[in-house]
Formats: C-alpha cells, sequence, structure tokens
C-alpha cells in the first residue's frame, strides 16, 4: 500500500494533550514522579497514552509537558507542546484554571465561557477535572488543585486562526468534543464558524456576512461598513455556517464570494471544496440565456475554461449573468434557513474585488 492508499491517521485534540500533562503532573506534585507514557480517558471510554516530552518539579508545583499530535490533520497546532502546571489548590476549592503563556484569554460574550476566563473551553476543563480526581482518589487526597495550560509559542500560533476576531487574546484556544482529531474534518474551521455566529448575536448585531475568502471578505466589509464581529470566514463551509444559523437565527445574513465558488453555491452545493463538485458551465450557460445573453454566447461560454473566463465573456456583453448566479445562489441557501427567521442576501466579487452579482435580502421565515 502507497501513501496515497495508506487509511488517514487521526491525531489528538490540544484537551487531550493538556489532559495528559496535567494528570502527570498532578501525579507528581503528590507522589514525586511522573508516570511516563500516561494513560488518560476520552469523552468516548478511550484510553490512549501519552509519552512526556518535558518535566519539572519543586514542592509548589510540578510541570508537564506533551507534544500534540493531529495525525494527517493539516492542523496549525500539529507538533506544538502543551504544558499544565498543577499546584495544589486551597482546600475545598476544586479545580481552578489559570492561562499560561500561549493561551488566550475570553474578552467578547458569546463564547463557551464567559469574559474574563481562560480559553479552555469546557470538555477539555471536565477531562481535565476527571483525571484529577482519578488521581486524587488513587492517593486519598482531596481534589484540590489549581491548573495552569500554556501552549509554547501559541501567541505566534494563536495569529494563525481566528481567535482575536472572536476576542481570545493572548494565545490560543484548547479545544476538543471528543478528544480525538478527525483528518480533514476541519473541525477547528467550524468550531470557529460556529462561536464567531455566537459573538456577533451576544453582541447584538443582527447583520453577518459569510464569506468564502479573504478577498471577498474585504469586498463585502467595504460594502457595508461592518465591523470585525459581523464577519464570518466561512471558507468552503456555506452550508455548515447556514446550518448554524438557522439553529441560532441573525435577522440578516450575507453570503459573500467570488464567481466560481458562488456558481457552485448556484448548482446546489452547500460544501464548496473542489473536492466536492466543479464548476458545471453548461449550468452557467443556462443563466446566462435567463440573463439574455446573445444566440452564441451560451456555446461560449460552454467552452470556457474557467468560471472567470465565461463571467468575462458575459461582460463583455452587457450579460447580467452575475445576478442570476447570485439569485439561483440564494434559493439554494434560503432551502437551508427555511422557515426562520433569517433573511438571506447573496453578493458575487471578481478577482479584483467588483461587485458583480446580487440577490438582496429575501426572508426564508415567515412573514413578519
Amino acid at each position: 500500500m502507497n501513501d496515497e492508499d495508506r487509511p488517514l491517521r487521526k491525531g489528538w485534540t490540544t484537551g487531550t494533550c493538556a489532559t495528559a500533562a496535567t494528570k502527570a503532573a498532578f501525579t507528581a506534585l503528590l507522589t514525586g514522579a511522573f508516570p511516563d507514557p500516561v494513560e488518560v480517558t476520552l469523552p468516548g471510554g478511550q484510553r490512549p497514552a501519552f509519552a512526556l516530552a518535558t518535566t519539572a518539579a519543586d514542592a509548589e508545583q510540578a510541570t508537564a509537558g506533551v507534544v500534540k499530535d493531529a495525525g494527517d490533520d493539516p492542523d496549525v497546532t500539529h507538533g506544538a507542546l502543551i504544558l499544565a502546571t498543577v499546584r495544589r489548590g486551597r482546600p475545598g476549592a476544586g479545580v481552578t484554571f489559570r492561562a499560561g503563556a500561549g493561551v488566550g484569554t475570553v474578552t467578547r460574550a458569546g463564547l463557551p465561557l464567559p469574559p474574563g476566563e481562560p480559553a479552555i473551553n469546557p470538555v477539555p476543563r471536565r477531562m481535565m477535572a476527571e483525571a484529577l480526581a482519578e488521581v486524587a482518589g488513587a492517593h486519598a487526597v482531596p481534589c484540590d488543585a489549581e491548573v495552569e495550560i500554556g501552549v509554547a509559542k501559541g501567541e505566534a500560533l494563536a495569529a494563525k486562526t481566528l481567535n482575536g476576531r472572536l476576542g481570545i487574546v493572548g494565545g490560543l484556544s484548547i479545544l476538543g468534543t471528543t478528544g480525538i482529531v478527525v483528518p480533514y474534518s476541519c473541525a477547528a474551521w467550524i468550531h470557529s464558524i460556529h462561536r464567531g455566529v455566537d459573538v456577533a448575536r451576544a453582541a447584538g448585531l443582527d447583520h453577518i456576512a459569510a464569506s468564502t475568502g479573504s478577498a471577498s471578505e474585504r469586498a463585502v466589509q467595504e460594502l457595508y461598513g461592518l465591523p470585525e464581529t459581523a464577519l464570518i470566514d466561512m471558507g468552503d463551509f456555506v452550508g455548515g455556517t447556514l446550518k448554524y444559523v438557522k439553529t441560532h437565527p441573525v435577522p440578516q445574513v450575507t453570503i459573500a464570494g467570488g464567481v466560481a465558488k458562488m456558481t457552485k453555491l448556484a448548482q446546489g452545493l452547500l460544501d464548496l471544496h473542489s473536492k466536492r463538485g466543479a464548476v458545471d458551465l453548461e449550468t452557467l450557460a443556462a443563466f446566462s440565456q435567463a440573463a439574455g445573453s446573445s444566440d452564441d454566447l451560451p456555446a461560449r461560454i460552454e467552452g470556457a475554461n474557467t468560471a472567470a473566463e465565461a463571467f468575462g465573456l458575459a461582460a463583455d456583453e452587457g450579460v447580467p449573468l452575475g445576478d442570476e448566479v447570485a439569485r439561483a445562489a440564494q434559493q439554494t441557501a434560503l432551502k437551508v434557513v427555511a422557515g426562520k427567521p433569517v433573511a438571506v442576501e447573496v453578493v458575487v466579487f471578481d478577482r479584483q474585488g467588483q461587485l458583480v452579482g446580487r440577490a438582496p435580502f429575501a426572508h426564508a421565515g415567515p412573514p413578519r
């Protein structure tokens, strides 16, 4: 079996790595010895073991580090050193969490944690608390501990994520729901989309713009003068974005993208990645006819190399192909949020950021 045929290797979330490091550090604090490897329990009941990359201890605290292995997923935190420092807590205080170097702090409402809290998500917190309780029970001591989680070079890594836009400052988030990273599930991106919608709702915004890329995001922000908290970097995940908006409604949602991505949406695709489907030039040709093209334009569009070339041919004739694509894309989007108080607009931009198509807001829910 060659590398291309082998199954993709799963990895471990930052939350799982933090849990392993926390359990090892607490054990060393109580016993003076670090378990290596250290075994942890995942939410699904699996019990993987992790080697320790670094250890340090004195009478007051113990620190352990685990290098994150994201498997075959192109995760920004793959190879990062996740550190846990554990200190004895006040009697009766239970488990408390602190953000160490490289872990961010929540500064905006709408996230699973209130402002001022370290960006260590609820499931990883529960995993760590359960691991600490296991160790405390084994040594017949109270489970009172202060846990400080850090990530080496975490602030620099966070600059490659959407944390800043979500109001998480100073570093990364400690994430995970199952403890396992599934390759190419893009779970972290979907998580960021969901949290972006949550932050916008908590800020009381009634209009958000979800864009497929940085160029369309800049263009739609300039079009409306939207604040950063209203901008959702959805990438190819238009379906995932709209499904979340259906259950967490925002009154007005603008979907923004380039000609190729919006053509795919017009074709009915909700995942716009190239692996999920290509631009159908026959469909674009039919859109051009609906937009009032000459008799020979559809054939020339069918023979085009790219969606951009097809749009250029239509523009040369003054045919509003972009509006027709936007209307069809809007219909795809409205089906997802049907029955909810959400109005959807679709805007299409060319590579220069010029608006080349628009379907004005249409309401997907019952009449107001």
